[in-house]
């Protein structure tokens, strides 16, 4: 075979191989999107919180954040006091 046949051959075996990956991408992308939308077609539409249920968590969470803070504080000052010997 002649170098200019061996080119030729190797750039026809790339051609189709991108074409396949190219495809198979494609079919991919479309498929997916289509189950995307055929999902959100029978999911049910998600419920508001009523709006009295999200003001009895606050006082925990504010409990929880403070206690998160002194932890915090106390493993940043315990840090910074053993790394300065």
């Amino acid at each position: 075979m002649q170098d200019s046949e061996l080119l030729q051959e190797g750039l026809a075996i790339m051609g189709l191989g991108m074409g396949f990956v190219f495809v198979f991408l494609t079919v991919l992308v479309v498929s997916v999107t289509l189950m995307s939308k055929f999902v959100g077609r029978f999911q049910p539409a998600p419920v508001p919180a009523a709006k009295g249920s999200r003001n009895a968590p606050a006082p925990a969470l504010n409990h929880q954040d403070a206690e998160v803070k002194a932890v915090i504080a106390a493993a940043v000052h315990r840090y910074r006091s053993s790394t300065r010997h």
